[in-house]
Formats: C-alpha cells, sequence, structure tokens
C-alpha cells in the first residue's frame, strides 16, 4: 500500500515538473527594458463597431500593452510581438492621434478626451511611454522655448471663435490676454499657436531709395543647454513670418538678401569713421558757434543701430526689409528724400492686444508703423522749405515735430515711440550747391563774428586776470599786516593779564597773614584762659580739702599715703609669746588704696 501511494506522488511530481517546464518554456513572455508587448488575444468577445483595439476580455489588439518584466500567456488563445516603448527625449514633446474611441464631434479638430479618436489635447512630456502602435500615433516635435527678449502670444486653434476685438476666452478660439515669459513650454502646437515677437526696442531704418530694413534686437541665447530649442522657436517663428511676406507681396517685402544687402548699407553710413571725422572736422573749424550742422552729423551717428557701431553683423538683426521710402515735396517745390530711423518699443503688457488687433512684427510695420512715418514725415515736411532740411536748426525743428507725431498717433495704438532720427537729407543737385555754398558764407560769418567775439572776450579775461593778481598780492599784504597786529595785541593782553593776576595773588597772601596772626592771638589767649581755669579750680579743690581736716597734720599723712606705691605692703614679725606680737601672728595690714583723682 505503501508502495503504491509512494508511486502516485512520484508521477505526480513528474507531472508537475513536465507542467512546469512547458509552461515555462512556452508561455513565458520576458519583455526588456525600454520595450512593450503587443498582445492579440485569439478568443474572446467581439469587437463593437468602430472600436480596433480590444480591452480584456475581448478578441483582437489589446489596448494596454504589457510592461517590462516577466508575464506568462496561453500560447493558444494569444499571440504577442515585443516592440520599442515611446520614449519622449527632453526639450521636446509627443502629439498623439488616437484611432481608437468615439468619434468627434462635427467641427472639432481635437479629441474631447483619450477615449476619443483624434489629436489629443494634452501632450507627452519628456519620459517613457506605453502606447499601442496599432491605436496610437505619436509624433515628436521640439517644445517651445521662449528666449530672454521675447515674449509669446498665444493663440487658441480650437473652440468657438472669440468676438471681434476681443481677447479669447475658455472655449473659444483666438488670441489669449495672457502671454508667454522667456521658458520652456510643453505646448500642443495643434491646439494653440505660439508666436515669439521682439519685445523691447526695435528699429525701423529708412535708407534713401533702396528702401527701409527692420532692425531687432540680438538674440540672447541661453547658456543652461537650451539655445537649440530657442534657436528651433525662432526658426519656427521666422517660417510664419516668411510665409505672411510670400502672401503679402503687394506690401513690397525685401527678401533676404536684399535685406541683409541694404543692412549692410547702413554699416557703411555708420561707419565709422567718416561721421565722426566729418563732426570733428566741423567743430574744429569753428569751436565756438552754433555747431549746427556738426550737430546734425552728430545725430546722424547716434541714429545708426548700436549693433552696427561696434562692427557687429547687422544681418543677424535683421528681421526684414521693405521697398519703400520717404519722399516728398518740399513747400517750394523741391523732391526731398529722407534717411531716418525710428525706434521704437512693444512692451509685454500690450503685445498681446497688439498681436490681436494688427499681426506679428512684420504686419504691425507694415501695416501701422511704415504708414505713420511716411504719412508724418510726409505732411510734416511738406511744410518746410528746401534749405531748411539743410540747416541744422529747420531740420531739428523738423524731427522734433515728426517725432512729437509720432508718439502721439502710434501711443494710441500701444506702440512706444522713444526716438525718431533723420540721418541723411537729400536734396536737388541744382539747388543743394547754392544752398550749401550760403550756408557755408553764413556758417564763416558766424566763424568770424563768433572769432572776433572769443578776441575781445579773452582781453577781457586777460584784464580781469591782471586785477584778480593785482587784488590777491593787496589782500596778501593786508593779511600781513592785520596777522602782525592781532599778535601784538594778543601779547599786550597776555601781559597785562599776568600783572593782574600776581597783585591778586599779593593781596590774597596779605589776607591770608592777616588772618593767620589773628587765629594766633585768639589761639594763645584761649590757651592761657584755659590753663588760668584749670588751675584756680584745682587752688580751690585744695583748699576745700583742707578746710575738711581739722588738723593740718592729718592731711599731710593722708597726702603721704597717697604718694606711697600701691605695691607698698606692711608685714608684723612674731617675737615671741604672750606678747601683742603673738597675737598679731599672720596678719597682714594693707594699707588703703589710694583714691582715684578726680
Amino acid at each position: 500500500m505503501r508502495n503504491a501511494e509512494f508511486s502516485a506522488g512520484a508521477v505526480l511530481a513528474v507531472s508537475a515538473a513536465i507542467v512546469g517546464t512547458v509552461i515555462w518554456n512556452t508561455c513565458r513572455v520576458y519583455v526588456p527594458e525600454g520595450r512593450m508587448a503587443i498582445v492579440t488575444a485569439k478568443t474572446g468577445k467581439p469587437l463593437p463597431p468602430g472600436r480596433i483595439l480590444a480591452e480584456p476580455g475581448e478578441k483582437g489588439v489589446q489596448r494596454v500593452p504589457l510592461a517590462e518584466g516577466r508575464h506568462f500567456l496561453n500560447p493558444i488563445n494569444n499571440d504577442w510581438r515585443i516592440v520599442p516603448a515611446i520614449t519622449i527625449s527632453a526639450g521636446n514633446i509627443g502629439i498623439v492621434t488616437s484611432k481608437n474611441g468615439k468619434e468627434l464631434a462635427p467641427g472639432e479638430i481635437l479629441a474631447a478626451g483619450d477615449d476619443s479618436k483624434g489629436v489629443w489635447r494634452r501632450v507627452l512630456g519628456p519620459g517613457t511611454y506605453r502606447l499601442n502602435p496599432e491605436g496610437y500615433d505619436v509624433k515628436e516635435v521640439s517644445a517651445i522655448n521662449i528666449p530672454i527678449g521675447y515674449a509669446g502670444v498665444v493663440t487658441s486653434l480650437a473652440g468657438k471663435p472669440a468676438a471681434a476685438g476681443e481677447f479669447a476666452g475658455p472655449g473659444e478660439k483666438g488670441v489669449l490676454e495672457k502671454i508667454l515669459q522667456p521658458g520652456l513650454y510643453y505646448v500642443n502646437p495643434r491646439a494653440y499657436q505660439v508666436d515669439v515677437v521682439e519685445v523691447g526696442m526695435n528699429q525701423v531704418s529708412i535708407v534713401g531709395k533702396s528702401g527701409t530694413v527692420v532692425l531687432t534686437k540680438a538674440q540672447s541665447t541661453s547658456a543652461n543647454g537650451l539655445a537649440d530649442l530657442q534657436q528651433n522657436t525662432l526658426s519656427a517663428q521666422n517660417l510664419r513670418r516668411e510665409n505672411y511676406m510670400d502672401t503679402n507681396s503687394d506690401l513690397g517685402i525685401l527678401n533676404k538678401k536684399e535685406a541683409a544687402s541694404l543692412s549692410q548699407q547702413l554699416s557703411k553710413i555708420a561707419g565709422g569713421s567718416s561721421l565722426a571725422l566729418r563732426s570733428r572736422q566741423m567743430k574744429k573749424s569753428a569751436p565756438d558757434r552754433s555747431y549746427a550742422a556738426a550737430e546734425a552729423v552728430e545725430m546722424e551717428k547716434a541714429a545708426v543701430p548700436a549693433a552696427v557701431q561696434t562692427a557687429a553683423p547687422v544681418s543677424d538683426a535683421v528681421a526684414f526689409g521693405m521697398n519703400q521710402f520717404v519722399q516728398f515735396p518740399s513747400s517750394d517745390g523741391f523732391s526731398i528724400m529722407l534717411d531716418m530711423t525710428v525706434e521704437f518699443e512693444l512692451l509685454p503688457e500690450s503685445i498681446s492686444r497688439i498681436y490681436m488687433l494688427y499681426g506679428d512684427l512684420p504686419a504691425v510695420v507694415s501695416k501701422i508703423i511704415l504708414p505713420q512715418i511716411l504719412s508724418v514725415s510726409r505732411m510734416k515736411g511738406s511744410t518746410y522749405k528746401a534749405r531748411e532740411f539743410i540747416d541744422g536748426e529747420g531740420r531739428q525743428k523738423f524731427q522734433k515735430e515728426m517725432t512729437d507725431e509720432l508718439v502721439k498717433i502710434l501711443g494710441e495704438k500701444k506702440i512706444l515711440v522713444r526716438n525718431a532720427i533723420v540721418r541723411h537729407v537729400e536734396v536737388p543737385s541744382d539747388i543743394l550747391k547754392p544752398i550749401q555754398e550760403t550756408s557755408v558764407a553764413k556758417e564763416q560769418d558766424l566763424t568770424n563774428q563768433t572769432q572776433q567775439e572769443t578776441a575781445k572776450k579773452q582781453a577781457l579775461l586777460n584784464t580781469q586776470l591782471a586785477m584778480v593778481d593785482q587784488l590777491r598780492k593787496e589782500t596778501e599784504q593786508e593779511t600781513e599786516k592785520i596777522t602782525a597786529t592781532i599778535a601784538a595785541n594778543m601779547k599786550k593782553d597776555v601781559a597785562g593779564i599776568a600783572a593782574d593776576a600776581q597783585l591778586k595773588v599779593a593781596e590774597i597772601n596779605l589776607q591770608a597773614a592777616k588772618i593767620q596772626a589773628e587765629i594766633t592771638k585768639v589761639r594763645g589767649e584761649a590757651d592761657a584762659k584755659a590753663q588760668f581755669l584749670v588751675e584756680n579750680e584745682q587752688a580751690i579743690g585744695v583748699k576745700r580739702r583742707a578746710d575738711v581736716f581739722k588738723n593740718p597734720a592729718t592731711l599731710a599723712d593722708l597726702q603721704f599715703v597717697e604718694s606711697l606705691n600701691p605695691e607698698l605692703s606692711i608685714r608684723v614679725l612674731h617675737a615671741g609669746e604672750g606678747t601683742l606680737w603673738t597675737d598679731l601672728k599672720g596678719a597682714n595690714l594693707t594699707l588703703p588704696a589710694k583714691p582715684a583723682k578726680k
């Protein structure tokens, strides 16, 4: 019986080992790190219409893949394959398009949730994900990284259109009021379009008949390894701007090569040394005159962008160019052409409204800023004569009027104009030379008058300097005299004070001697009187003691006893029996104590 039981147990153990080996070798599914297993169930309930991925208990490709690790599946009922997991690298996002789930509502472009078909509103950030490629497409794109000096204007691409002239609210389509500050953002480009717009100072420079170039600040790239992401963001923005330029060719926007060539002209104008040399020469020739023409050259130099003055590549800051320029007739009928630069600023708090109303920077310049520059310059310039544009004072007045008008008009549109500078004025050559000769003659006359006035002032200055030197010497002598007088008076006063002090000391010493003599006299009289009183009282005391004793001999004995030594004692010696001396045997006679003196 025991052998039978043992045999049955052994069979069971062997059977279990065989079954375990079969399961381990045929049912074990091991998914390595960074991978996932796509499982297809061969049995189960059929899928509902419209579904392509199965849930547990349904037949078909299972929606949820198996993660890394060890799994056990019945190979009879299931098939599987190992595929790479979806990995989104740092600085990128994953845009998910679902092929599985509910159908999109009419007019919608984004899935209502993760259980609907279409593009998910949410994106996948950097990390590893396990989405079944049978039902989900994941496209990896760069995140939005806004550099310093820019702001991100967000436009919602889905929802009900916002009211005209209003920002889009939740669930609405349109420009959002809130902007994105510099930083990294994981934004779904299917749901939101982010336009990076330069904030701060920018320039519109007009170069004669060549056209207009828009210069923006140099791009600020971060040093934290995100420079490539920033460049990607700016490149995407530039592509949108180029598309705008291509679709608005009627605005006369220049291509990149033409804009770069125009910016090089600005660089040559700034150039460097010619303007500086002209300014120094004009100031040297007329050092004390009004400097009208020299100041005009300085203004022309100051109008050139700082990046150009420091020999930085101008093309790096070129946003775009346009073939528009400033030309108008003067009040006396001559054609005037201006080279000018307008510096404007877009504030972060206004950038979203400006974008909503006008669009990106090329649209703002082409639709608003440049038309206003052309209009205001023509309107104001047509009231001036040609010679006033050559004269420095007239050009400064025109420049101030034009700047004030641009500040007012563009300020109402939240575009701040910081400066409008006329760099160069081109007038017809047939009137330029006479005007220049007249201006030179006028300037020369002013120079001569100034030199004469300077000579007169120099002579007056020399006279004043001589008088100052004379007054200085007189002042020094008077100072020495006053110093000597003060010193003599001081010595006299010191001597008088010393003599008065000695006199006062002598008087005090005399008074002290008198007081000391009086003290000595009073003390002597007091001592004599005191001695008299003491001795008199003693005599009275002796007389009274003598009066007590009737016999003067008794008084004498008493005085004798009082004068004895207190240590003195009397001893009686025994001389024999039967005598008085025998009776006094052992007796001691003690003298009475001397009374204390009173």
